[in-house]
């Protein structure tokens, strides 16, 4: 006796195939395909459903965008990562901060129109700053806008990277500036600094943010803690020596992405790097001499989000 394989679980994903390719392939709507397979709107648009929820549909984008999208996705898989923005690259200027600038103030938009209180931490930086000029004007008094480390120089001088400031006049939000230097002289004095009011109740903000964004630096002759004179030669040669890979608002790490114990973390005011929160904290980042930091970070879990570029996603899961 033969067996029937008509059952009606197959009847049904056959029905479901049928609706998937009217709707997918042959762009009909749900009415027409209702009409075409004589059933109810609500039970082709239930069909369609089945369609994407069995697999029997594959979408595939054809376009410069579907290609970032896949990649965000390989991100967020390899690095368990809560967030995974990538921007498409120019072939001609990769490392152009244009496309991540856009990504990230378009994430930060999204949170900022939530109407319950959010409170925005920020680190420094050229990609920072540029993020903020890609934001549009918001009222958003209802926000708080705090800095993750502070915004003065060795010699006494405001840093040109400070993002806190800017962002806070331009949604029209309270913020709180870090009132503490970017390095200490050594670790009686930071416990001292840090005991002060205005600097518990900053670091208490930071701790509690609903998003944080950072910046990601390397550590070559090239760094900015280098560049800006926070760190000497000596000291370069002795954190490569180290181990050190990369930094984030100032603590610096190795390639596994842990923060390294030594003379120059002891000294660094910046707030706490949140570790193993649920909530968003994103890298904002891209480039070739960025890579190797960039990796340890997601390796070893210093951020849990990721806003770069086409050509550095790439480079990440090569």
């Amino acid at each position: 006796m033969t067996q029937n394989r008509f059952t009606p679980e197959t009847t049904r994903l056959d029905d479901a195939a049928r609706a998937g390719w009217l709707y997918y392939v042959a762009g009909n709507t749900q009415d027409e395909i209702a009409r075409k397979l004589g059933v109810s709107r609500q039970s082709a648009q239930r069909l369609v459903a089945m369609a994407v929820s069995e697999r029997l549909v594959k979408v595939r984008l054809d376009h410069p965008i579907g290609r970032c999208m896949d990649l965000g996705a390989a991100l967020r898989d390899r690095f368990g990562l809560l967030v995974a923005e990538v921007a498409p690259s120019d072939p001609a200027a990769p490392d152009l901060l244009t496309g991540i600038a856009i990504a990230a103030a378009a994430h930060l938009e999204r949170v900022l129109k939530s109407p319950d209180r959010r409170i925005v931490s920020l680190g420094t930086g050229r990609n920072l700053r540029a993020m903020v000029e890609q934001l549009p004007t918001m009222a958003c008094p209802q926000h708080v806008v705090v800095s993750r480390l502070g915004n003065m120089m060795e010699d006494g001088s405001a840093t040109p990277y400070n993002a806190t400031i800017r962002l806070a006049e331009r949604i029209g939000a309270p913020h709180y500036p870090y009132p503490l230097p970017v390095l200490a002289r050594d670790a009686a004095e930071l416990a001292a600094m840090q005991a002060q009011q205005a600097a518990r109740n900053t670091i208490d903000l930071c701790a509690r943010a609903d998003l944080s964004l950072v910046g990601i630096g390397q550590m070559d002759m090239t760094a900015p803690l280098h560049v800006d004179g926070f760190l000497s030669v000596t000291e370069m040669e002795q954190l490569h020596r180290a181990g050190a890979v990369g930094e984030i608002t100032s603590w610096v790490y190795d390639d596994r992405g842990q923060v390294i114990n030594c003379d120059f973390n002891r000294r660094v005011a910046s707030a706490p790097l949140p570790r193993g929160t649920d909530r968003p904290v994103i890298a904002v980042a891209l480039g070739q001499a960025k890579l190797p930091a960039i990796r340890a970070a997601l390796i070893g879990g210093l951020v849990n989000g990721l806003v770069t570029s086409e050509a550095t996603a790439e480079r990440l899961l090569d």
